[in-house]
């Protein structure tokens, strides 16, 4: 960044004569240019998932969406189990149980087509959130139809 002082050092430069301005100049040029560039590399991405570049960062981007969509799964479980009597608990566990089972069955088959690739875990992931997702929705459903 080129400041007041930075300026008022080349007026007085540029009194003294133009020979001397040239060089110092490009120097100036050339430290603002490679500042500016070091100092681009050390900013870290706010969000890498916002936009992800590399394999890697897609496939921990899906399993952070994939952990998201399980948590409210599981929040969105909890609510309808609250609102059960005793004798429907063991029931909805047993649904929970199995449907879990298939979801998590249905997602290997589905991503095992990619097998050995760097873009399995991203499809796993992506299947799993996906299933997840509407798994919490039908039991918010089931919590709206409970409640009315």
């Amino acid at each position: 960044m080129i400041t007041v002082e930075t300026v008022e050092i080349l007026r007085a430069i540029a009194s003294r004569g133009e020979a001397l301005l040239r060089p110092v100049m490009t120097f100036l040029l050339l430290l603002a240019l490679t500042g500016g560039i070091a100092s681009g590399q050390r900013r870290k991405r706010s969000d890498p998932c916002a936009n992800p570049l590399s394999q890697f960062e897609m496939n921990q981007c899906a399993g952070k969406a994939f952990r998201a969509a399980d948590a409210t799964m599981n929040q969105v479980y909890r609510n309808l189990v609250s609102l059960l009597d005793e004798a429907e608990k063991p029931q909805l566990k047993e649904a929970q149980t199995a449907w879990l089972k298939y979801r998590d069955t249905n997602c290997d088959f589905v991503a095992d087509q990619y097998k050995g690739g760097s873009i399995r875990p991203l499809i796993l992931a992506s299947c799993l959130a996906d299933m997840t997702k509407r798994r919490a929705t039908e039991i918010k459903t089931q919590i709206k139809e409970r409640t009315l």
